[in-house]
């Protein structure tokens, strides 16, 4: 028995033996997994820990974190090893990717975890994690931030974000961002960008004035007072000479844009000039090549606002009228046709034209056809007026625009492109069946034209509609500013911002910024569609441009384009409807053109689209083509002048 007993204590012993040798080793274990070293998790020990956290000892304020563990104490909290940790209420989470909730805020750590934080708390976040705040965010350490509702961000450690120390940083939704250490911001959407230590800034959704540049930019001044700004590439982005005279350069480092005391000019890039001044009386002169353009004054008719237009091109001068409507706290003009049809003639422009026609335009041997040749190419069949008016109207852009480039060249002021920028020219087309402005481009202005078409329609009913009565006379005044508020009876939505008017082909020279600092070009005959309804703080809404000659902004490029230039842009596209009417009206019945209904082809004056012409028109565009003349000069010695960095 007592043998027996013996040999029984002996597996007890050793049971008790291998206790107590194991206990030491289960303690340690549980050290390391409440450091945050355990758990699988395979987290590396941040490189760069948060700046704003430090290690002290002491009094319960300050934490310690030691070898890749994260301690939580009663004031601070300080994360390693690559977990990631929001803090609210001062609460550690650690192990393989743990979710704990404090407060209302919920932390994940380990291993790269994502952290999401609201309610006002500030988190810290080190080792490459991911970050989204609702209020203040702090990153380091390579880490990616996005931070929404119009919060403030600061980032550091090379971060992406809203960053500091030579970051890029990418604002939205009308935020604040504020970048040191001569980083580059970029703020969308009309919201306001505010840069520290050097750095440039691009606003992408207000209007350009030029001269930001990227990160590593820098503005010197010459010793003549001039002063040049370039971007990192050191390119020239802008130049503003000792008179305030600021012009600013696209890419290839060209001037693209002069503002001189009240006088934009903007170039083309095949070399059509454009240049809009308003004069002390509030007229406004706007010239789209030497020998071209218009003066604006406004006028009173019947107690309502409108304003006149005196265009003068090809050595003639004509009138068109505007009605000045608000909407949002500005005023747009509204095209007021001079003339209307016969219903039976807008319901023949409506229409079809059976199997179609072929038409001779006769273009074959005019060199804009060809040099526009990569770019246009007419139908080679009309099914319907639509069709018609679109080349009618899409070739009138190109003339014009092709005609002010070889007035600046001869002028010397550039030359209108490069020589061969177009290769062909044959009368039936431009030369290539591939071009730029694709079927379905021309679609859509093809089917703008109609909606235009059927809105003078209705527009030519109603009038008809009213009771015959005398012209009220007309009071010269200036016209309502474009910022004024408007009573609510002159409320009426304008057609740069209907939902149903999508289509644009740009009227004048423009000049947007890019995101380099630098600025492209719009000229006459691109395609705009605009995809925005709501403009910006700086009324700029955001265009897709559909269709663009060679070396203008690209095509498929989204800008942020002017309500007010849209609005121009589509009041020039009405009055080329109605030229394009008058032409048909004159071509029906002949080669091969259906006629248009027995007597409807006939115009009549509309009384509230006619003004008489200004005479003084010619004068004022050649005063303003001296005046822009000079500041071209003072811009070319100011760029030419010699650098100073002292």
């Amino acid at each position: 028995m007592k043998s027996r007993r013996g040999s029984k204590s002996v597996p007890v012993k050793w049971l008790a033996l291998a206790i107590v040798l194991l206990l030491p080793t289960f303690a340690l274990g549980q050290k390391n997994k409440s450091s945050g070293g355990g758990g699988g998790s395979h987290a590396a020990p941040a490189q760069h820990s948060a700046p704003s956290h430090s290690t002290s000892g002491g009094g319960g304020s300050h934490t310690t974190a030691g070898g890749g563990a994260k301690t939580t104490t009663g004031s601070h909290t300080t994360t390693g090893g690559g977990a990631k940790t929001t803090t609210g209420s001062h609460t550690t989470t650690a192990g393989g990717g743990a979710k704990t909730t404090t407060g209302s805020h919920t932390t994940t750590a380990g291993g790269g975890a994502k952290t999401t934080t609201a309610g006002g708390a500030k988190g810290s976040t080190a080792g490459g994690a991911k970050t989204t705040t609702g209020t203040h965010t702090t990153t380091a350490g390579s880490a990616k931030t996005t931070t929404a509702g119009g919060a403030k961000t600061t980032t550091a450690g090379g971060a992406k974000g809203a960053t500091a120390g030579g970051a890029k940083t990418t604002t939205a939704g009308g935020a604040k961002g504020t970048t040191a250490g001569g980083a580059k911001t970029t703020t969308a959407g009309g919201a306001k960008g505010a840069t520290a230590g050097g750095a440039k800034t691009s606003a992408a959704g207000a209007k350009s004035t030029g001269g930001a540049g990227k990160a590593g930019g820098k503005t010197v001044t010459t010793k003549n007072g001039n002063t040049r700004s370039t971007n990192a590439s050191g390119k020239t982005t802008s130049v503003t000479t000792k008179s305030g005279t600021k012009a600013n350069f696209n890419s290839k480092g060209k001037v693209s844009s002069i503002h001189a005391h009240g006088m934009t000019i903007n170039h083309g890039s095949h070399g059509a000039r454009s240049v809009s001044s308003t004069r002390k009386d509030g007229a406004r002169v706007v010239s789209n090549g030497r020998g071209h353009g218009y003066v604006a004054h406004g006028f009173s008719r019947g107690g309502r606002g409108y304003e006149s237009r005196t265009y003068y091109r090809g050595g003639r001068a004509y009138a068109h009228v505007y009605g000045r409507y608000g909407w949002g706290g500005h005023y747009y003009n509204h095209y007021v046709p001079g003339y209307y049809w016969g219903g039976g003639y807008y319901g023949w422009a409506y229409g079809g034209w059976g199997p179609g026609i072929g038409w001779g335009w006769g273009w074959g041997g005019s060199p804009w056809f060809g040099y526009y040749g990569y770019y246009f190419n007419p139908y080679p069949v009309y099914a319907a007026p639509a069709f018609w008016l679109t080349d009618y109207l899409i070739s009138a852009n190109l003339q014009a625009a092709y005609a002010a480039g070889q007035a600046s060249a001869n002028a010397g002021g550039g030359g209108g492109g490069d020589a061969d920028a177009g290769d062909g020219g044959g009368g039936g087309g431009g030369g290539s069946s591939a071009v730029v402005l694709t079927p379905e481009v021309k679609q859509a202005i093809a089917d703008e034209v109609k909606a235009q078409i059927a809105a003078e329609r209705d527009a030519a009913a109603a009038a008809a509609s009213q009771p015959a009565a005398a012209a009220p006379a007309d009071t010269n005044g200036p016209a309502p500013a474009e910022d004024q508020a408007a009573p609510a009876s002159e409320q009426v939505l304008p057609e740069a911002l209907d939902p149903k008017v999508r289509t644009f082909i740009v009227a004048d020279t423009l000049t947007e910024a890019q995101a380099d600092g630098t600025e492209c070009s719009l000229t006459q005959g691109d395609v705009l569609t605009r995809i925005d309804d709501t403009p910006d703080a700086n009324q700029n809404v955001k265009v897709i441009v559909s269709a663009s000659q060679k070396d203008d902004c690209s095509s498929g490029a989204q800008l942020a384009v002017g309500v007010q230039d849209l609005q121009d842009m589509h009041n020039h596209f009405r009055e080329q409807i109605d030229d394009g009417l008058g032409e048909l009206a004159k071509n029906q019945g002949k080669n091969g053109m259906p006629a248009a209904p027995a007597g409807s082809a006939t115009p009549k004056a509309n009384p509230d689209g006619q003004v008489k012409p200004d005479p003084t028109a010619q004068a004022d565009l050649q005063q303003q083509q001296q005046q822009a003349d000079a500041a071209e000069k003072e811009v070319q010695v100011a760029a030419n002048d010699g650098i100073s960095n002292d």
